[in-house]
């Protein structure tokens, strides 16, 4: 059976992009022209649009309502357990539940498409495994060089909503040139959260070389499976990260806004990507707070909404 995909594209630019609505609502794909060939800005496994490949591998996995990981396969909030997947390999939950399931586009034009995931519509099921209904709406949209994701996020439950939203782009390294010891990476982090068995431990602390890491460092010499905090947001309140390619001259901006606090930075074992991965809490959060820890964890009331915008800029050095 296939998978619902949508096409985008524009016209002035030919810029396109691929999103999987029957496949956690994935874009996968995003090409620009550039020096008389396409560039795919991101990194997805062959054969991906079929279905059969690891859902939070490729693309830009959702991940909602939960990002990361949460400790074992059980989520204690008020006094109530709830089961979770145990799927990191490890004994963890890990990224919610939206990535591989099949969402609803609600509206769509050449060059924008909405898509929308409700517990309580599209799998009821959910229900029993988090503490309240929740509503995912992603509105992916493109213009010129730019694809733009306005992220919201509905309580229409008669209950108080735990959540937390990230999403966990994978960008092509390198970025339209030949070799990845052409690319460097910016990130504009501070600060590190403590790992213990992949589960921040609570302790966060200052990097050492965060100018260095700000400025780019060399992706060649990148090891990360790493939860940054202390963010960098510019006057406009957007936080910047940048992929460039000295080679192709071509420079990936990702830009999201201050809803986001936490971002997560992922080098897969096959070299091929850089995952630069915004979230609006640490993971493991609702373990956190309830250890007094400020986790980002957002509590929203019955009715109450949020909203975030991600997103990727492609410049071109000539």
């Amino acid at each position: 059976m296939s998978i619902e995909c949508i096409a985008l594209h524009d016209p002035n630019s030919g810029a396109t992009a691929r999103i999987l609505a029957g496949f956690g609502f994935n874009c996968f794909e995003f090409r620009v022209p550039h020096r008389g060939s396409e560039v795919d800005l991101l990194w997805s496994a062959e054969g991906f649009d079929g279905g059969g490949e690891r859902p939070s591998g490729s693309g830009i996995p959702l991940l909602f309502p939960f990002p990361g990981r949460i400790a074992g396969t059980t989520l204690k909030w008020e006094g109530r357990e709830y089961p979770l997947a145990g799927d990191d390999g490890r004994g963890n939950a890990i990224h919610g539940f939206v990535l591989d399931r099949p969402w609803r586009v609600i509206e769509a034009a050449e060059n924008y498409v909405v898509g929308q995931f409700q517990a309580s519509v599209d799998d009821p099921q959910l229900l029993a495994c988090w503490p309240a209904d929740f509503q995912i709406t992603v509105r992916y949209e493109l213009q010129g060089t730019t694809l733009t994701s306005l992220l919201r996020i509905d309580n229409p439950d008669d209950k108080p909503l735990p959540c937390g939203l990230g999403t966990h782009p994978y960008f092509k390294v390198p970025l339209g040139g030949t070799s990845p010891h052409g690319v460097d990476v910016q990130l504009p982090v501070s600060r590190h959260w403590e790992l213990v068995e992949m589960n921040p431990s609570g302790k966060c602390t200052v990097v050492a070389d965060a100018s260095e890491l700000q400025a780019g460092r060399p992706f060649a010499s990148m090891q990360y499976d790493d939860v940054f905090a202390g963010l960098k947001f510019d006057d406009d309140g957007l936080c910047r990260a940048r992929v460039r390619d000295a080679e192709s001259g071509l420079t990936l901006q990702l830009e999201f806004d201050r809803s986001f606090r936490e971002c997560v930075v992922y080098v897969p074992p096959h070299r091929e990507a850089i995952c630069i991965e915004p979230y609006t809490c640490v993971p493991n959060a609702a373990a956190l707070q309830a250890r007094g820890i400020d986790s980002g964890l957002r509590i929203l009331a019955p009715g109450e909404s949020f909203e975030a915008q991600v997103v990727m800029r492609v410049l071109a050095g000539d």
